[in-house]
């Protein structure tokens, strides 16, 4: 048992998780007040000593399903099922059978699929989420063709045994109303909701069960090294999947209050006002018209405008839509937030992201009305920045903060770096956002070399916890 929680700890701290030593020997001491046979305890208490950011849940639940495997001892080494009432396998209807089983022994391996299927949907109607645990072990015997010894991750053994349960014939088939009536309004997006939820349940199922088997054959050490991906503050903007941009999505909300009541303490409390001599004085009457202790008058700091020039040409149109988020989102710590995007050509957005409820609202009357674009829809950094320039360039002052968002990379035309320098020279400070890593700077087309001398900081900003790290020294 301490061998798989230290197991774990070193797992989730392998893919970034910040555990102390202290939150190691808590998990530790939280052993004795639980009951090990129950695995649900297990899971809390754990979870409780180790997870302090919701958005690390996933991340914890997946590894502790290896070092802790449902019906199977600590370790995930192959053995007598761990016990426990919550994993305990209950009858499941007249096949019986431990789940996970795969059933390759009992009734149910001698139904053909079709029979199964039905099994299933009924299984899933009726919430019978242990046949529902056999059926998914015995469709990953039949289909998944597990090889011994190969070092995956699983995900193909996953995608077999998908297409042979066929998810969307499954949501139909559930979804379809069990009196024969038709369906109407409501209630058919209520069942057809509810279906596609039964059915992804059904998919964690197999994944746990090929995961399961996996952890048996090559021990959960060797698994979780094919299953490890970043924490999503640390996935890269311009390489994450549909599902990771979701997933970001949902970081940045909480991320843009958080940074927001940082900056607002930190311009309140991060300088002290003038000399107040008159109260300087009075105070020091009373030792001896010594002013031992100085009295200043409280601090109001102006607040800097912000100017955003954001590349979203396709390259890096994840990365601007994201920054351009939270900018907008941390627009009440500024005087004034102005945005613009570009590409060859240059346009201020300000009004679309203030009046979009949404990012990818946005993104859709930005895209429908061309902005940004001028001739051909190439990165053109020298015409934007001149046409940024010629048009609003007077409206930089000293309080002006201005930030660059983009990859530097101008197609091999001109960069016009001299208007840049003007910008900075205008501007009380000027920084420039690339989501791509420094060992790319400077290669191909990418001329952040001739930009760098007129910002005050070029900085590789390629997740979510960079950008944290870079708005948190804004104020």
């Amino acid at each position: 048992m301490l061998g798989a929680v230290e197991g774990l700890i070193a797992e989730l701290r392998q893919i970034g998780l910040p555990i102390r030593v202290s939150e190691d020997i808590d998990a530790v001491a939280a052993l004795r007040h639980v009951d090990l046979g129950q695995r649900s305890e297990l899971k809390a208490s754990l979870g409780a000593c180790l997870v302090k950011d919701a958005q690390h849940l996933g991340a914890f639940e997946t590894v502790f399903d290896l070092y802790f495997p449902v019906g199977g001892p600590p370790g995930g080494s192959p053995g007598p099922a761990a016990g426990g009432p919550d994993d305990a396998a209950g009858p499941g209807g007249p096949e019986g059978g431990r789940p996970g089983d795969g059933g390759a022994g009992g009734s149910l391996g001698t139904l053909d699929d079709a029979t199964i299927t039905q099994l299933l949907i009924r299984a899933l109607r009726s919430g019978d989420r242990y046949l529902a645990r056999a059926i998914a072990g015995l469709m990953v015997d039949r289909h998944a063709q597990i090889v011994p010894g190969r070092p995956v991750a699983g995900t193909y053994y996953l995608l077999r045994t998908m297409r042979a349960v066929n998810p969307d014939a499954l949501v139909t088939a559930l979804a379809a109303d069990p009196g024969g009536g038709p369906p109407s309004g409501l209630a058919a997006r209520l069942r057809l909701e509810q279906s596609q939820a039964q059915v992804e349940q059904f998919r964690l199922e197999v994944e746990a069960e090929i995961r399961r088997r996996l952890t048996a054959d090559r021990g959960a050490a060797a698994v979780a090294r094919t299953l490890r991906s970043p924490l999503p503050e640390d996935v890269s903007f311009l390489t994450a999947s549909q599902d990771e941009i979701a997933t970001l999505r949902h970081t940045i909300e909480p991320l843009a209050r958080t940074l927001a009541g940082r900056l607002a303490r930190k311009r309140r409390h991060g300088r002290q006002g003038h000399l107040d001599f008159r109260r300087t004085m009075r105070g020091a009457m009373s030792c001896g018209g010594v002013a031992v202790t100085p009295v200043f008058r409280a601090a109001r700091p102006a607040k800097p405008k912000l100017i955003v020039l954001a590349d979203i040409s396709g390259s890096v149109a994840t990365f601007a839509a994201f920054t351009l988020h939270l900018m907008s989102a941390l627009r009440q710590q500024f005087a004034s937030v102005r945005s613009f995007v570009f590409v060859d050509g240059i346009d201020e957005v300000t009004g679309i992201l203030a009046t979009s409820a949404t990012i990818a609202e946005a993104a859709h009357w930005i895209n429908a009305g061309g902005s940004g674009v001028w001739l051909d829809g190439r990165s053109d950094y020298g015409h934007a920045l001149s046409a940024f320039w010629d048009g609003w360039g007077s409206q930089i002052s000293s309080r002006t903060t201005v930030l660059v968002l983009g990859d530097a990379r101008t197609n091999y035309h001109a960069p016009r770096d001299d208007v840049l320098a003007a910008i900075g020279r205008r501007a009380g400070q000027l920084y420039w956002l690339n989501p791509e890593p420094a060992s790319a700077w400077d290669s191909g087309d990418s001329v952040v070399g001739r930009y760098a001398p007129s910002c005050d900081a070029v900085i590789e900003c390629r997740n979510v916890r960079q950008l944290r790290a870079f708005v948190e020294s804004l104020a």
